[in-house]
C-alpha cells in the first residue's frame, strides 16, 4: 500500500490472540453443550481437538470461512489502520481519519481522490470514526440540524447497523452512548440513550446533506462543528466544538491507485482471524461455524502445509469468489431495465453472500430506511455502460425518486470512484438547483462524456470517455413506494454509438 498511515503495520501479538480466541470457543462450545439435550451433550460441539484435517477438507472449509469472514476482516483492519493515526485529521488533506474512539469529519464534500471507501457520494458532509468498544464506549454528540437531513450511522464488525440517530427517527439533539457487548459500567446522567454494539469493534459514519451552493457550504459548518464522537471518559455533559476546516494533514494521498485500499490480503488472513473472531461473538447459531473455522486454525498451526495450502486456497477465493461480488449486477434483486437493489442494507444477519458483495463493491450502506440504492452496470438494452457511448435517462413528472430526504445520481468509473472531469460533477440530484425541465415538467439527465448542446448542459452528467462506468440511484428517507419496489428508476437508453 501506498499509505502506510492506512495499511501500517498490522503486526500483532498473534500467538497471544490466538490463545485468547481458543479459550472464548472453547467456553461458547461449553456453554452451547450445557444448553444440549442430554442425548446430545455428549456429542463433541465441534471438530475433535488434535483430529487429522487433510488438505482438500481444509480447502474446501478456507474458501467458505474466507467469504464469510472477508467483511469482518476488512473492518477490523480499518482499526488496525485507525491505531496508525496520530490525531484527527485528513489523510493526504482528503480522507477523514483519527484514532480509534474518535471522530474526523470533512467541511464539504469528499474529493474524487479518495479510495478508503468505494461509491462515496457528494451530496454530503462525511465524517469517520474507527470505534474500539472494549477500550470505551463512546459518546456521539449531536446537534440541533434544524431542517437539515442528516443521519450517522453506526456499524458493527458484521456491517450491520446498530444504532438509529438521524432525521428519519426524530432523534434530539443531545449525548447518545455507544457501548460493546463486554461493558458493565454506570450510564451517567444527561446520556440520552445507550445503543448496544454485538461486536467491539465498529465505524461511524456521520452524513450530513449539503447543497452544492457557497451559501449552504457556509451555513453548515457551525451545525457539523458540534458533531463529536469521543470516549465516555472526555463526557462533562457540554457540547463540543470542533473547526473541521483546521484539521491537520497527514500521509502522502488520500490511498492512491485506481481501486480501493485494500484491507483485505490473502497472504495474512488467517494470521489475523483470531483477533477478528474474538472481537466479533458468534450470532445465535454461528457456534458451529466458529467451531469449524477454530479447528482450521489449530490445524494449519500445526502443519505448515495445511497452512500453506490455506492460504493459497484463500487468494483463490479472493479472485474467484469476492472479485467478481464487486459488479453490481451479481447480487441482490433484479429490476426492471437491468437496475439492481438490495432490501437488507446494513441489516445482514447471516446473509453472508450480499454482506460480502456488499463489503466488495460498496461496504458502509445504510439500512434500507436511511437510505435506498439502485445499482446499474447495463443500459436498457442489456449493454455495458461505457463512455464511448451517450445516455439518457428520463424522470416523467411527478416521478422523481420517492423521497422525504433527498436523492441523487451518481456515476461512478469501473473502480466504483468519481471520474475526474472539467465541472467537477460527479452527481445531479436534490442539491442541483439548475436542474431545467422539460416542456412536459420531466426531467432528462444527459449521460456522456462530451457536453451536450444549449440548455442541456445544466443537465449533464460527465462519463469518462471510452470506459465502463456504473450508475448508482440514492434515496435517503424513502417514501413507502421506493421501499415496496412500486417506484424503480427509470430506463437508462443509448442515444448514440459514439458522443455527440
Amino acid at each position: 500500500m501506498k499509505n502506510r498511515i492506512l495499511v501500517g503495520a498490522l503486526a500483532l501479538a498473534v500467538a497471544s490472540a490466538v490463545a485468547s480466541f481458543t479459550q472464548g470457543a472453547a467456553a461458547a462450545q461449553a456453554q452451547s453443550a450445557g444448553a444440549a439435550q442430554p442425548h446430545a451433550a455428549a456429542l463433541p460441539p465441534g471438530p475433535v481437538a488434535g483430529y487429522a484435517m487433510s488438505e482438500a477438507y481444509a480447502r474446501t472449509l478456507a474458501r467458505n470461512l474466507y467469504v464469510w469472514a472477508w467483511p469482518m476482516t476488512n473492518i477490523y483492519n480499518r482499526l488496525l489502520a485507525a491505531r496508525q493515526v496520530p490525531s484527527p485529521g485528513l489523510n493526504g488533506g482528503i480522507v477523514p481519519l483519527a484514532p480509534p474512539n474518535r471522530l474526523s469529519m470533512l467541511h464539504d464534500y469528499i474529493e474524487p481522490a479518495e479510495r478508503f471507501v468505494a461509491c462515496p457520494n457528494q451530496d454530503v458532509v462525511y465524517g469517520s470514526a474507527v470505534v474500539d468498544l472494549d477500550a470505551s464506549p463512546v459518546v456521539v454528540q449531536v446537534p440541533d440540524f434544524g431542517g437539515r437531513f442528516w443521519v450517522i450511522q453506526a456499524v458493527d464488525t458484521r456491517t450491520d447497523s446498530f444504532a438509529s440517530l438521524g432525521k428519519m427517527y426524530g432523534t434530539k439533539p443531545g449525548f447518545y452512548l455507544l457501548a460493546g457487548p463486554n461493558w458493565k459500567g454506570k450510564v451517567p446522567a444527561g446520556i440520552q440513550h445507550v445503543f448496544r454494539s454485538p461486536t467491539s469493534v465498529g465505524l461511524v459514519i456521520p452524513r450530513v446533506f449539503m447543497d452544492d451552493t457557497p451559501e449552504d457550504r457556509k451555513a453548515i459548518q457551525s451545525t457539523i462543528a458540534q458533531i463529536g464522537v469521543y470516549p465516555l471518559a472526555d463526557f462533562d455533559g457540554k457540547m463540543k466544538r470542533t473547526d473541521w476546516s483546521a484539521l491537520p494533514h497527514f500521509g502522502k494521498d488520500g490511498g492512491g491507485g485506481d481501486a480501493e485500499i485494500r484491507f483485505v490480503e490473502p497472504e495474512k488472513f488467517w494470521d489475523e482471524l483470531p483477533l477478528v473472531l474474538k472481537a466479533t461473538p458468534p450470532l445465535p447459531g454461528e457456534q458451529a461455524l466458529y467451531a469449524q473455522a477454530e479447528a482450521l486454525l489449530a490445524a494449519a498451526r500445526q502443519d505448515p502445509a495445511i497452512k500453506a495450502a490455506i492460504v493459497d486456497e484463500a487468494k483463490k477465493a479472493d479472485t474467484e469468489v469476492v472479485a467478481p461480488m464487486f459488479n453490481f449486477n451479481s447480487f441482490g434483486h433484479a429490476l426492471n431495465d437491468n437496475w439492481h437493489t438490495i432490501t437488507n442494507g446494513a441489516a445482514f444477519g447471516t446473509d453472508y453472500y450480499t454482506r460480502a458483495a456488499v463489503a466488495k463493491s460498496n461496504i458502509l450502506v445504510n439500512k434500507s430506511n436511511e437510505t435506498k440504492y439502485f445499482y446499474l452496470d447495463a443500459d436498457a438494452s442489456g449493454q455495458r455502460l461505457n463512455g464511448a457511448h451517450a445516455y439518457t435517462v428520463t424522470f416523467p413528472k411527478g416521478k422523481l425518486p420517492p423521497v422525504k430526504g433527498f436523492w441523487s445520481l451518481t456515476l461512478y468509473n469501473e473502480h466504483h470512484f468519481f471520474s475526474p472531469n472539467d465541472i467537477k460533477r460527479y452527481s445531479v440530484g436534490t442539491k442541483n438547483k439548475d436542474l431545467k425541465l422539460n416542456e412536459d415538467g420531466s426531467l432528462t439527465i444527459y449521460i456522456q462524456s462530451a457536453p451536450p448542446e444549449g440548455d442541456k448542459r445544466a443537465n449533464w452528467l460527465p462519463a469518462p470517455a471510452g470506459q465502463d462506468f456504473s450508475l448508482y440511484v440514492r434515496a435517503y428517507w424513502p417514501e413507502p413506494a421506493a421501499l415496496d419496489g412500486s417506484w424503480t428508476p427509470p430506463p437508462v437508453r443509448a442515444t448514440s454509438a459514439t458522443n455527440p
